[in-house]
């Protein structure tokens, strides 16, 4: 069972090297009696994670490139974005600039209020849905990351992604609820045996969930990245726990794209990312 919360001395123990208490309060995720409650801790774990999990990634960024662009995409309160920040952009001689996307103005504005107060000054915040992200970041990104995107937004952080070279991607998707209501509009569409996945509304929903997220690593498998899938935390933590990592490594792979065409033509489902990056696989 996962712990409730976290008091005094275990609060410490739940810190990253380099990560602080001031920050985390600043986020509100320590509350004012200095404990981490139930709700605080399971996002400060998923955070986290996923911060250990993409630092090589900045890292190697930070090799390659002279001034090294991160894109926190989907940024929600910018939980991740503030932690990145903390950790890697404060070091000394660090060049990183660091974009939080995020379409709520209350959120995005509230961000920025902190960022100021904090002196993060290389942390700049866009307000826009994804899909609509155009000059406000650069041309050429290096690290995108998007944690719980909901449905679609997180197609449109690998979209972005994709279409801006990035070196390094890695989204924990959320409410993948796109291709399952796909899957109930035309349950019967897809070639036999198929339909008898989804056939009940519970295993359509996880058949949505699953074959999109198999969509999105076989597509940016098909981009020439590195496709690892795994899991973010226990799933004690989070039941949105899905993580997919991609490095560049290719500038294509043909037969991931065949493969994709070939699930696609079985299933006759169309997610967006395949819609935005390979519509002539829906033809």
């Amino acid at each position: 069972m996962a712990p409730r919360e976290a008091r005094g001395e275990a609060v410490v123990r739940e810190l990253l090297p380099g990560q602080s208490l001031e920050l985390l309060r600043e986020l509100h995720l320590v509350g004012r009696d200095g404990n981490l409650h139930a709700d605080s801790l399971r996002k400060l774990k998923q955070v986290n994670h996923l911060v250990q999990l993409v630092a090589p990634a900045v890292l190697d960024a930070r090799e390659r490139h002279p001034e090294p662009t991160l894109l926190d995409a989907g940024a929600g309160n910018s939980y991740l974005g503030f932690v990145l920040y903390e950790l890697f952009l404060r070091e000394p001689g660090s060049r990183e600039v660091l974009y939080s996307v995020e379409s709520r103005p209350d959120l995005c504005a509230r961000a920025r209020d902190r960022a100021q107060r904090l002196g993060f000054e290389r942390m700049q915040f866009v307000q826009a849905p994804l899909s609509e992200v155009g000059s406000e970041v650069p041309e050429r990104l290096h690290v995108v990351t998007a944690l719980h995107a909901c449905d679609t937004a997180t197609d449109d952080a690998l979209v972005l992604a994709v279409r801006r070279n990035a070196d390094h991607v890695a989204v924990v998707p959320c409410c993948q609820a796109e291709v399952a209501a796909q899957l109930k509009d035309d349950p019967k569409a897809a070639a036999e045996p198929w339909p008898l996945l989804w056939a009940h509304p519970i295993h359509r929903r996880e058949a949505g969930a699953h074959l999109t997220n198999v969509v999105r690593a076989l597509t940016l498998t098909s981009f020439g990245y590195q496709v690892t899938v795994t899991e973010l935390t226990g799933w004690e933590h989070s039941l949105k726990n899905e993580l997919i990592l991609g490095r560049r490594v290719h500038r294509e792979h043909r037969g991931a794209k065949s493969q994709l065409e070939t699930l696609l033509r079985a299933t006759r489902v169309r997610p967006k990312v395949v819609r935005e990056l390979l519509p002539e696989l829906l033809s």
